[in-house]
């Protein structure tokens, strides 16, 4: 029984460890440390558990919206406050569009009745 609940754990770390996830901040950190060339690139994704292939994705993507952006690109996403804010406006313009649409019904109701 302690073999298989051994096993188990083993298994857990794994799927712990392998799925990870790194915020934007995390990944420019470790692209910065292996731009500066002070230590191998092998050796920070050892250190940091993820595949060479990943770091390398990584600092394509890095080094193209740097590119973009001295370019003159300076379309962004939006931050998540931004979407919050939209969507909210977006809710109390609909409430609007539906209010007047309920007295323009009222009111068309109300001028047929008399004619």
């Amino acid at each position: 029984m302690t073999k298989k609940k051994n096993t188990e754990s083993i298994v857990k770390d794994i799927k712990r460890k392998t799925r990870r996830k790194f915020s934007a901040e995390e990944k420019i950190s470790i692209v910065l440390e292996g731009l500066k060339g002070e230590e191998s690139v092998s050796g920070i994704c050892r250190r940091e558990g993820i595949a060479p292939a990943l770091y390398y994705r990584w600092s394509k993507d890095f080094l193209e919206a740097g590119k973009k952006r001295l370019m003159g690109d300076t379309l962004r996403e939006a931050n998540t406050g931004e979407i919050k804010e939209l969507c909210g406006e977006n809710s109390q313009l609909k409430e609007t569009v539906a209010e007047l649409l309920l007295q323009n019904r009222v009111l068309k109701k109300s001028t047929n009745g008399l004619g």
